[in-house]
């Protein structure tokens, strides 16, 4: 098992702005308003030669009716009882609060090591105030610290290592990642959460739940893999808090982070404007891609339904119809399960690469029998074809006049290239370069 650190506390005590420092990166939303954070959130912290798992929580609240707060408390627990270390957080500037007091009963059940940590601890004054957090009666020793600065962390990390197993193993950094992104409300926790048979993320039917990038290690198929669970993406003159406008920048930021996308589309509204513009975004950034068409099972179906609509959004995608179309319900968990594993597909599609004998002993005679047309006269000659080192599927072709080759040639290549190898789900390039 993985060493796993949990921050916890109550509303705005700091807990995201320590996790964005112990990770090095600006992962969690951080804001003023009570309640940004929701879902426990992972990232990979190193210390002293040790690496572990760090996780960010919601703000504890009890005996609130608050539907995002009640999940909020679960997804707590849940951080509770995954952990190796608790790290609880208070704020000194604000002194003892009765949530404080509440959480502190909670923590007592809880036998695990336990870091008190002071957080704002801005000025010496605010340090010597932080002792009366020995009321609480959950530790004997307080580690102030400022997460905005970064003071006093090194000295609470340097305590934190001693309590976590050296032959732990970690979590891995370098696994296939599949980001699931769509328009709010169109199922991506729920999808998640069915996947998992846990409530990794908070469901309701209020758009925006979902604010931050949520990772969770998975496996199926016999293969390990980190799924993200990302916010919905709307269009930017409908986002107006500054909360929606950051959580769209995380769930960009997870789409250039992934191997591959899942792009979820409401079979109800089918694909539209906003839809097409994700998968711009995908094919942009060169990600593997299939499209889930979930809420499947509300749609009347008569012959051939299924096919049809696929037909029609293979026009609509039209130089994106390389994209695999699969029809799902997230709450019948109805081929939730096969769009995991035609992502995996695309993943390995987008790893391969093709030998170059073996490209030009295929695709030669293709060029051979059909040409590229001449420019002003000049004959152009194919002569060499291979794979690019790169992260996508790219392909150069080497020839005497690079400059002159019609698109429309080049997509004749790239159909031929599809034709004779599997890149399913995968943009594929060509460039030409000179002899």
């Amino acid at each position: 098992m993985a060493n796993i650190v949990a921050i916890v506390g109550r509303p705005n005590v700091g807990k995201s702005t320590l996790f964005n420092r112990l990770i090095e990166r600006k992962q969690a939303i951080m804001d003023n308003e009570s309640g940004v954070t929701r879902d426990r959130h992972y990232g990979l912290c190193e210390w002293n030669g040790k690496i572990f798992t760090v996780i960010d929580t919601g703000g504890y609240v009890q005996g609130s009716s608050d539907i995002f707060e009640g999940a909020i408390r679960k997804q707590v627990q849940q951080a509770l009882s995954e952990a190796t270390v608790i790290l609880f957080m208070v704020d000194c500037h604000t002194g003892v609060h009765s949530l404080d007091e509440e959480f502190a009963r909670v923590l007592r059940e809880v036998n695990k090591p336990l870091f008190l940590v002071t957080n704002k601890a801005d000025n010496q004054g605010r340090i010597n105030d932080s002792t009366e957090f020995y009321s609480l009666g959950i530790a004997d020793k307080l580690y102030p610290v400022s997460s905005a600065s970064g003071w006093g962390t090194g000295d609470l990390l340097d305590e934190l290592v001693k309590k976590l197993e050296d032959d732990a193993d970690p979590v891995e950094s370098e696994l296939p990642k599949i980001a699931i992104l769509g328009r709010p409300n169109a199922g991506k926790s729920s999808f998640l959460n069915a996947l998992l048979g846990v409530e990794r993320t908070i469901v309701t039917d209020i758009p925006g739940t979902t604010r931050d990038a949520i990772n969770t290690r998975y496996n199926l198929f016999g293969k390990d893999f980190i799924l993200t669970d990302t916010a919905g993406i709307r269009k930017k003159a409908k986002v107006h808090e500054d909360i929606e406008f950051y959580s769209v920048l995380r769930a960009i930021q997870a789409l250039q982070d992934s191997d591959v996308c899942v792009v979820m589309i409401d079979a109800e509204r089918g694909l539209e404007a906003q839809d097409m513009s994700i998968l711009s975004l995908v094919n942009k950034y060169k990600k593997g891609c299939v499209i889930m068409i979930n809420k499947w099972d509300l749609i009347a179906k008569e012959t051939n339904t299924a096919v049809k609509l696929e037909q029609e959004i293979k026009n609509k995608l039209g130089p994106l119809s390389y994209i695999p179309v699969i029809f799902a319900s997230v709450l019948e968990k109805q081929r939730i399960f096969k769009v995991i594993e035609k992502a995996i597909e695309i993943y390995d599609n987008k790893t391969t690469k093709i030998a170059t004998s073996k490209l030009n002993e295929i695709l030669l005679p293709e060029i051979e029998r059909n040409p590229p047309p001449a420019i002003r006269g000049k004959s152009i000659g194919i002569k060499y074809i291979t794979q690019l080192p790169t992260h996508s599927a790219v392909f150069a072709f080497f020839c005497n006049h690079p400059k002159d080759i019609a698109e429309s040639y080049e997509r004749f290549l790239v159909n031929k290239i599809r034709s004779h190898f599997n890149f399913e789900g995968i943009p594929v390039k060509v460039v030409f370069r000179s002899k």
